[in-house]
């Protein structure tokens, strides 16, 4: 091995060292000289290498800095654990994830949880036989309390950094969280029927995620700042499992129990999802219940479904790309040794067919 050949190894495994540090700057090239007792030659040369390989990159007038990539390839691959890789939000947010990972030399791998916490727990096993350096984590029945805790916290005495994605676990409250701000959403929603003169709102959402407890307050918080009351009579919850029996088998029932339980006196009701939306929409129209005539529905995502729905559904959106993007960089960041904070994605109304003002 020559003498660039064995400087670029030392480089690489301070920089290492370095990142877990947080230190991202390499010394100058004569700083680098006497620290290696080398030639200017030959530190220009393993500087070249560590540039071609990845791991660092050059600034005009500042030097050189650690790019957060490890000259092992294995070592770049960011696990991505989420409910399911199918889900139909979830393309779309993977792929901007990814197309962010990989532009910088990132690629990432997903294990599919079904929202299940024994499955979550197979892949954290999993994980632990070789730890990550950083993993995007989206919780399973995230609104209850999680008996994996103990593998997270092996994980993170292993050094892997948890970057939790939607939403995460309260016993985990203090990691870093890329998440929807479900409270403002939900008041957004709120408002803007109140402002379009419903006052008597039905709410449907989903119990065991977190999202839905908290989108359930802010618009709870709405009408009651405003000097209404989101009453419980009128106030729908669903599980996972409800939602998987509505996607392998049309299985409706608790869309139907919701129709004639909870929805009546109501004039607009705030659903959890385009989802939720989309196949309330179908039930509403077999009870002869017209939207947006009859009826108000508004929701969040503004996913394909919003528009698949015969009547075009009033949704909440986030500017293209942001999410992925955001929690893309967010990993890449703490791979390079620099400090991150959580983040909540503001929504914003996208209106189309289902609502309308209050009849008088």
């Amino acid at each position: 091995m020559n003498k660039y050949e064995t400087l670029t190894k030392l480089l690489t495994e301070q920089i290492t060292k370095n990142l877990q540090q947080g230190v991202t700057a390499l010394p100058t090239e004569a700083e680098l000289c006497t620290q290696y007792q080398v030639s200017r030659q030959t530190v220009r040369a393993a500087l070249s290498c560590l540039r071609k390989q990845g791991i660092i990159t050059s600034r005009q007038g500042s030097g050189s800095y650690a790019t957060g990539l490890l000259p092992v390839p294995e070592r770049n691959v960011i696990p991505v654990l989420v409910a399911s890789g199918q889900e139909y939000i979830y393309p779309s947010l993977l792929s901007d994830i990814q197309n962010s990972l990989s532009a910088h030399g990132y690629q990432m791998q997903i294990y599919p949880t079904d929202n299940d916490v024994s499955v979550e727990r197979e892949h954290l096993l999993a994980l632990l036989q070789d730890p990550p350096r950083g993993m995007i984590v989206e919780g399973s029945k995230s609104a209850l309390p999680n008996p994996n805790l103990d593998l997270y916290d092996k994980l993170k005495k292993e050094g892997t950094f948890l970057l939790f994605l939607h939403n995460r676990y309260n016993a985990l409250a203090d990691e870093i969280c890329i998440k929807d701000d479900n409270y403002y959403g939900g008041y957004l929603l709120a408002r803007h029927l109140i402002d379009l003169g419903h006052t008597h709102i039905a709410g449907l959402f989903k119990m065991d995620d977190l999202q839905g407890p908290e989108r359930y307050l802010g618009i709870a918080s709405c009408l009651r700042d405003l000097g209404y009351e989101l009453k419980d009579r009128h106030v729908g919850w669903f599980n996972t499992a409800d939602n998987e029996a509505l996607r392998k088998k049309q299985d409706t029932r608790f869309l139907t129990r919701f129709i004639q339980d909870q929805l009546p006196g109501c004039s607009a009701v705030i659903c959890y999802n385009d989802e939720a939306a989309y196949w309330l929409i179908k039930e509403l129209s077999y009870a002869d219940i017209r939207v947006p005539q009859d009826l108000s529905v508004v929701c969040f995502d503004n996913s394909y479904l919003s528009d698949l729905s015969k009547i075009r559904i009033t949704t909440l959106t986030h500017r293209p790309h942001e999410m992925g993007n955001s929690v893309a960089e967010c990993i890449m960041q703490k791979l390079r040794g620099i400090p991150v904070v959580s983040q909540e994605i503001p929504w914003e109304i996208v209106r189309k067919e289902s609502d309308a003002p209050l009849k008088a």
